[in-house]
């Protein structure tokens, strides 16, 4: 996949994921990768972004594996930038679809 189409959808998937449950980040990988390939790389910078500009807040939480995980989860801002994307998916991807599934007459 175009890796600047997938940056541009991976915001909505981390806001998605994250209006589900908290997570850490390897965590979003494994579950964003289940269906887009991306890689541990992405996700940190992208994570600091929303962290700065205040979708997204950060805590510790200890763990059973090692030592504690960084945990993100999602600001109220951040629920209304999400439901923002999701509307602005949900049109986009129907003019798309429209776009593709067109069928000329006679054709």
């Amino acid at each position: 996949m175009n890796a600047q189409f997938k940056k541009g959808v991976l915001e909505l998937c981390v806001l998605v994921l994250l209006d589900r449950k908290d997570c850490y980040g390897y965590e979003m990988v494994d579950e964003i990768s289940k269906n887009i390939s991306i890689s541990e790389g992405t996700i940190y910078p992208l994570l600091r972004r929303l962290k700065k500009e205040d979708l997204v807040s950060s805590y510790l939480k200890e763990s059973q594996d090692g030592p504690p995980r960084k945990y993100y989860q999602i600001t109220e801002l951040g629920k209304e930038k999400k439901e923002n994307l999701v509307a602005e998916w949900d049109e986009f991807s129907a003019a798309v679809n429209n776009l593709l599934n067109f069928k000329t007459e006679g054709g």
